[in-house]
């Protein structure tokens, strides 16, 4: 399981009670929850978030003991009012926002350049997706991934007309999934919501309530996670 920052990974990890032990990797610690899953505390950004998913899926696979799913996790910002602060998102989808180029018609993602590869959306396991939602209470939707974060009005709007689905951002999720896509591990993205995407306020921010949030979401999707990992 990967989160951006250790805060993220604290808070998953009071979702399981057992010891943790860490394991140093080139590049990256992982975080050994006995009795839960192993977390790692990729980094800000796409990235960096996809270089550490990518060193502890290879450490896993040399090992014997690959891992059959990752999920990314954190806190990220929500679109209102679909997504309000303090709630939870789990996607259905997880697209990367700004990976392409401004024309003068507009913004063109990577797979319309003409370059005839590249990809801008990963798709988690739907039957997975929808299991994790109804477990948490959480909202379907897709979760943008960007490299700079939304602070204005029309920045927000122009995202939500390119994606209408869209529910919340982050900066790590696509970074994550196109790790787990290069080892052919299924992912997942959960993200409680601290603030509205828009302009930048952090006044508005409720980081401390979307941290308690993602645990107690996590407390239940573990059964959920479990079986699937497990399937």
């Amino acid at each position: 399981m990967a989160t951006a920052v250790p805060a993220e990974r604290d808070a998953v990890a009071e979702a399981f009670p057992g010891p943790v032990r860490e394991r140093e990797l080139p590049g990256a610690v992982v975080h050994r929850v006995a009795g839960g899953p192993d977390l790692l505390a990729a980094g800000v950004g796409p990235a960096l978030a996809a270089a550490s998913t990518a060193a502890a899926l290879t450490a896993a696979a040399l090992d014997g003991r690959p891992y059959g799913l990752v999920v990314c996790a954190g806190i990220g910002g929500g679109f209102a009012p679909d997504a309000p602060l303090g709630s939870l998102v789990v996607a259905d989808a997880i697209t990367a926002a700004d990976l392409g180029a401004e024309t003068a018609e507009g913004f063109l993602p990577v797979t319309e350049l003409g370059f005839g590869f590249g990809t801008v959306t990963h798709r988690p396991p739907a039957s997975l997706a929808e299991a994790a939602a109804a477990a948490s209470g959480a909202r379907t939707g897709t979760v943008l991934t960007v490299s700079t974060v939304t602070g204005t009005a029309a920045r927000a709007e122009a995202l939500r007309a390119r994606h209408p689905r869209a529910l919340a951002e982050g900066m790590e999720g696509f970074g994550v999934a196109e790790a787990a896509a290069a080892h052919g591990v299924p992912v997942l993205e959960v993200r409680a919501v601290s603030n509205p995407v828009g302009p930048r306020d952090r006044a508005a921010w409720r980081i401390g309530d979307a941290l308690a949030a993602l645990t107690e979401g996590f407390g239940k999707l573990a059964p959920v996670l479990e079986s699937w990992n497990t399937a």
